[in-house]
């Protein structure tokens, strides 16, 4: 039996640690014991921090791993990365999973490739600033967290300041990132990789709160795009994942698309889409199990993608927001599209990260559902 090593054990890796068992894996899970729902369900836990590569990694040579991996976990994919690299194993090199999560990093290897991205300028403080080159709008963001955590859109100078400190005070490094606006219509693009082939997925519409904070409250596959633009978006991926030197497994790239169809980079990073578009949406949508996939490049053993199935997969997120959707999340086995759903807290607030929804629906269908 092959050992899966798995970084991470909340909620988000459940899908990883369910499909290892289902492939016969034996499955160890790393992370913090609060809040790791995986502890129960894998074959050994270790109470470990992720970010604690060198503790993870004696484990790792004592145990004898036969792959290594996370999903939908930005601070994790450095962890996978070095141990992978240093038990040569098949995964990222470490300096590329860096480049992919931080933001700076990867704008200046974007850019040096030419690969469309916003202005931009990394900050440590809110003083002493020169952003001569800037107009507003602007958006402010931590240089290294996800989920839309810690990110501001300004519309005068004067808001700068104190969008910067919030940005700061969530930034794991204490950085920041001042980037030109780019107004447009925001996708996301499923790839995954093996030994530097990357394969295409699917791309996902994304539906947000819009200013200022930009937290998704719903996501939809396939995208609505004309199929002349899949294909360029697709060659815009591939181009920004070899300059950010991704190789193997997952990615999840974000972008804008203006109104005279510049496709504008936003973040890309190595590991799968979370708020279910990895573990979820690309399986009802192509019929291509994705989370299956990400193991397998981990163990070496790739198999091409091959797109089975073509259908309308979406998630929408419960909170104030979209709080009509308390009742049909309540009622969901009433709706024969929904294949999934749950409330998560009770408390519905209005949402400033994907850390303040309040439940979830994931639907299957011959078209967009609505609701």
């Amino acid at each position: 039996m092959k050992t899966l090593a798995i970084i991470g054990a909340s909620y988000l890796q459940e899908p990883l640690v369910r499909k290892a068992k289902e492939m016969g894996l034996y499955s160890i899970c790393f992370a913090w014991r609060d809040g790791a729902t995986c502890a129960n369900i894998c074959d050994k836990f270790y109470d470990i921090s992720i970010t604690e590569k060198e503790e993870i990694l004696k484990v790792c040579r004592e145990e004898k791993i036969d792959g290594i991996c996370t999903i939908a976990s930005d601070v994790a994919a450095p962890t996978v990365a070095y141990i992978a690299e240093a038990l040569g194993l098949c995964g990222n090199t470490y300096d590329s999973a860096i480049r992919a999560n931080n933001k700076y990093l990867m704008r200046n290897a974007l850019a040096k490739a030419g690969v469309p991205c916003p202005q931009y300028l990394k900050v440590t403080s809110s003083s002493d600033l020169d952003v001569s080159k800037f107009q507003t709008p602007l958006i402010v963001k931590p240089s290294d967290r996800s989920g839309s955590l810690g990110v501001t859109k300004i519309n005068r100078m004067e808001e700068l300041p104190s969008a910067i400190e919030r940005a700061l005070s969530l930034s794991f490094k204490h950085e920041a990132m001042v980037e030109e606006f780019i107004e447009g219509r925001e996708i996301s693009v499923e790839f995954i990789s093996y030994q530097g082939t990357h394969y295409p997925l699917q791309i996902t519409d994304k539906v947000t709160t819009g200013a200022p904070h930009f937290v998704e409250l719903a996501h939809h596959q396939p995208s609505s795009l004309p199929a002349g633009m899949f294909e360029h978006i697709y060659d815009i991926t591939r181009k920004a994942l070899d300059a950010l030197g991704i190789t193997n497994g997952a990615s999840h790239s974000e972008y804008k698309i203006t109104k005279d169809g510049r496709v504008v980079v936003m973040e890309i990073g190595g590991r799968m889409g979370g708020d279910f578009i990895g573990s979820d949406l690309v399986r009802l949508s192509t019929g291509y199990d994705f989370v299956k996939g990400v193991i397998e490049v981990a163990l070496g053993i790739f198999n091409e993608p091959e797109i089975s199935e073509h259908n309308y997969s979406g998630v929408y997120f419960l909170c104030e927001e979209t709080k009509n959707l308390k009742p049909i999340i309540e009622n969901w086995k009433n709706y024969l599209e929904i294949v999934d759903a749950g409330i998560t807290d009770s408390q519905l607030r209005s949402v400033e990260c994907s850390g303040d929804r309040s439940g979830y629906l994931i639907y299957q269908s011959d078209k967009i559902l609505g609701f």
